[in-house]
Parts: structure tokens; sequence; C-alpha cells
């Protein structure tokens, strides 16, 4: 069964969470795809809620048994990925999944699920901006904001692989246009 699915996807500190948040409250339809990870929880994120916290020897694992839809090492030893029961989970109660993945876990489900899915790309006014907003949630060190920002130049030149490029200059007006989209996508 392969019913619809949201994808947003942004540089991380782009503010796909903040939105994915905001949307999950105005649609009751809609429901969290909770990724699997192997990095370790920050600030006050919980397992079971925001990731499936698993070690970097159990997601290898778990790539072996083929349990993930799509899954990606994004730096050394740090996997994220999407397990097929998280969507068996939420498609058996008719709901629509929403991602809130990385730039090329975005890509690789849209390629996946085609038309089923509404792939939006959220994009920082800069990433000078985008920088600042990393220091700002005081949740990663100096060395971690570095590679996230290198990191952002690069994923920012996949945002035309999308289906909506959604600028996050003011948060009112993303999260207005946000629900406007899926709204009608739904």
């Amino acid at each position: 069964m392969i019913g619809k699915a949201i994808i947003f996807s942004a540089p991380s500190g782009a503010g796909k969470t903040t939105v994915v948040k905001h949307l999950l409250n105005v649609f009751p339809q809609l429901e969290f795809s909770i990724s699997a990870t192997s990095r370790k929880i920050r600030g006050s994120e919980s397992n079971g809620k925001d990731y499936l916290y698993i070690s970097a020897e159990e997601f290898r694992t778990k790539i072996e048994n083929q349990e993930f839809l799509e899954w990606e090492e994004v730096y050394e030893d740090c996997y994220y990925g999407t397990l097929r029961s998280e969507l068996k989970r939420i498609w058996q109660k008719n709901n629509i999944v929403v991602f809130d993945v990385d730039v090329k876990g975005g890509m690789n489900l849209k390629r996946i699920f085609g038309d089923n899915a509404l792939a939006i790309f959220i994009s920082p006014p800069s990433i000078e901006i985008l920088e600042e907003r990393l220091r700002t949630r005081s949740t990663d060190d100096e060395e971690s904001i570095i590679r996230r920002v290198n990191k952002a130049g690069l994923e920012m030149h996949f945002s035309g692989h999308f289906d909506k490029v959604l600028l996050n200059n003011d948060l009112n007006e993303t999260l207005k246009t946000a629900e406007n989209w899926v709204k009608e996508f739904i």
C-alpha cells in the first residue's frame, strides 16, 4: 500500500522542523515519520518522538536486512534513514506521511514516491542568516556549525529538484504558504 507523503527538506537550521510541527498541529490527517538515526540526542529531543536513536552498528544491521526505504550516511558513522515499518504504521491509519529529512533524503524519497509526494525545499534567506540561526539555537559545537554551514552551501544547489521552494524569511508568511501548499496537495 502506497499512500500520500509530504517531504520537507532543507539545510540544517533553515526552519523545516518548525514548519513541520506547525503543519502537524493544523492538519490532523498528517503524521510525522520518525526517522532513525545513529547520532546523539540534541537538546530536548527524545527517543521515539523526534528520532529513533540507534547505534551505528544496529543501523548497519538494519541496512543489511533491507529494513530501510532510504538511508544516508551523512557524516562518518552518522546515519539517517526511513524505516519501512514506519510508513506501514502511518498508512494503515489512512494518514499522510510527513517527512523532515536532509536534502539527499528528500530527493531520494521524491524519486521513490513520484506524484504521490509533495516535496518542499525550505530555503534560508542567506547562508549568513542560516549560520546565525545555528548559533542561536545553541545545540551544536563550533566544528559542527562550520560543517553544517559548508554543507548548506552545497545543498542549496539542489532546491530545483523539489516541487516547491519555500523561502523562510518571515516565519508567519512561511507557515501560511506551507499551509496553502499542503491544503492544495491533500
